[in-house]
């Protein structure tokens, strides 16, 4: 599915998940309907809510709720109503059977600062989720999706420390490395040591990545080793670190700190930025890229913000 029809269906999740979690007040209704109409695939994903509403007896029981207390609780029905949006039914849905959204059911979600029984070092980005399996043979992380970073501890009975995603396996000797899984693809980063790499269907032997460097690969192909991006890691100390980045991308990762929809104006996604930001206080973040960039952001709902050309009227 193309990354743009997953956000407007993500959008138009969101936007149900608002109106199912209690009163809602003219201006968001009146927001809701500026971005209904605003754009044609808008009215279809929103035509797929309604097609879900009418069959609300067997929703799970997150979505049906009518009230939600939290940001967390409403990200997580968001998530659950996006599903099923992307199934078309909201028939008797085993999540447990879904490959994509087996990432609910993992045991370690979003959080940071965790040791593992072996002393290794396990941090977790936000919206990620990991199953880790140690035993007499293996340690053994399954990384479902988002972004960890681990600093390995030696370990007695010399047991391999592995990484697995969706896209293959990576094998640490004695190091301290990030892991990234979105998009169908995986990205390492090597802050000290080295890694193997290895492509779930690639024919060729692993290839060893060194302190420094870094590689995407998918499922059959792997890129060429490059330089690690400096500040990678900046999020395991609550920042966003980046140095003359797109500002659609800045959008793009900024998004993943904040619940709801973040989007980027076309007209201003090639503007450049540099600086560190606190990702727990995007308002505080958002509110200020107008002093650096001619941009301002456009608020309908606290779930719902873009970024746009200073000039545009609304």
């Amino acid at each position: 599915m193309a990354d743009l029809e997953r956000k407007t269906l993500e959008a138009a999740a969101t936007w149900f998940v608002q109106f199912n979690a209690g009163a809602v007040d003219d201006a968001e209704r009146s927001a809701w309907q500026e971005w209904l109409q605003r754009d044609p695939a808008h009215a279809r994903a929103w035509a797929r809510v309604e097609k879900l509403q009418r069959q609300f007896g067997s929703l799970p029981g997150e979505v049906a709720l009518p009230t939600l207390a939290g940001v967390q609780a409403r990200r997580r029905a968001v998530l659950k109503f996006f599903a099923l949006l992307l199934t078309g039914t909201a028939g008797a849905l085993s999540f447990r059977e879904l490959a994509p959204y087996e990432s609910w059911l993992a045991e370690q979600r979003t959080g940071t600062g965790q040791r593992l029984e072996d002393g290794s070092q396990l941090d977790i980005n936000t919206a990620s989720a990991v199953d880790i399996h140690f035993d007499s043979q293996w340690r053994r992380l399954r990384l479902l999706q988002g972004e960890i970073l681990v600093t390995t501890a030696s370990d007695v009975g010399q047991r391999p420390f592995i990484v697995d995603t969706p896209q293959g396996r990576i094998r640490a000797h004695g190091t301290c490395f990030g892991v990234r899984c979105e998009g169908g693809q995986t990205r390492v980063g090597v802050l000290q040591s080295a890694v193997s790499v290895q492509p779930l269907r690639h024919p060729g032997p692993p290839l060893r990545l060194e302190a420094g460097q870094s590689v995407d690969f998918s499922d059959v192909l792997i890129g060429s080793p490059r330089s690690l991006v400096e500040g990678g890691e900046a999020w395991t100390r609550g920042m966003l670190s980046v140095v003359e980045w797109r500002l659609d991308d800045f959008i793009r990762e900024l998004s993943r700190y904040r619940p709801g929809y973040l989007g980027c104006d076309p007209s201003v996604a090639g503007l450049r930025l540099s600086g560190a930001f606190a990702i727990d206080r995007t308002d505080t973040v958002l509110e200020n890229l107008a002093l650096s960039l001619p941009v301002r952001v456009r608020f309908l709902t606290r779930y719902w913000a873009r970024v746009e050309p200073a000039s545009t009227v609304g």
